[in-house]
């Protein structure tokens, strides 16, 4: 029994040690409020978006962890819809803890590339880039990744959207609040 414990221990420890890979999965997430100069404050519905990118690891116990993804998001406020896409730069350290599991936690710092409401461009995103924080846990099997994180920006980051008549003023905060399943392959 315990050559058996040792042995799926030793088969599982792989991705422990330094490296480099690519990696990509899904985002719950949600968008702030939304705050209209004719009607009342909305919370939006929490929809699903994707992200796409890589990572490098450096460290086997302690690690640092940083990673440069590509996020869609999307976030429904009464059959309106608010879709966001930028680059995300988490910078995170972790923990193997026992075997394949580990820990991780650190800040993200986020690059808005574009954010649309409903086919109404925007007018002014009060800052492209923001910080938030992600934490989660890891699991690694060989080559294989996978983690689940939590991120919430930092910032209030408030996206201004005039309407066709140019009366209505939309505001959006457009700060993450989403959790995070990653499916990571290292090479």
């Amino acid at each position: 029994m315990l050559c058996i414990v040792v042995g799926a221990l030793q088969l599982t420890s792989a991705q422990s040690g330094s490296g480099y890979g690519i990696k990509g999965g899904l985002n719950y997430s949600s968008n702030g409020s939304y705050i209209s100069s004719a009607e009342q404050i909305k919370h939006s519905d929490r929809n699903i978006g994707f992200h796409l990118g890589v990572f490098a690891k450096f460290g086997s116990k302690l690690y640092f962890k940083p990673e440069l993804m590509y996020t869609k998001t999307s976030s429904e406020y009464n059959n309106a819809n608010l879709d966001i896409q930028k680059i995300d730069l988490p910078a995170l350290v972790g923990f193997r803890l026992i075997g394949p599991l580990s820990v991780f936690a650190g800040p993200s710092f986020q690059y808005i590339i574009d954010s649309k409401f409903d086919d109404i461009d925007y007018d002014n995103i009060e800052e492209d880039i923001s910080m938030g924080l992600n934490f989660g846990f890891a699991l690694n099997i060989r080559s294989i990744g996978i983690d689940l994180r939590y991120e919430r920006g930092f910032n209030t980051n408030e996206t201004d959207f005039i309407s066709n008549n140019g009366l209505n003023i939309v505001k959006i905060d457009s700060r993450p609040d989403q959790l995070i399943l990653s499916l990571s392959l290292k090479i």
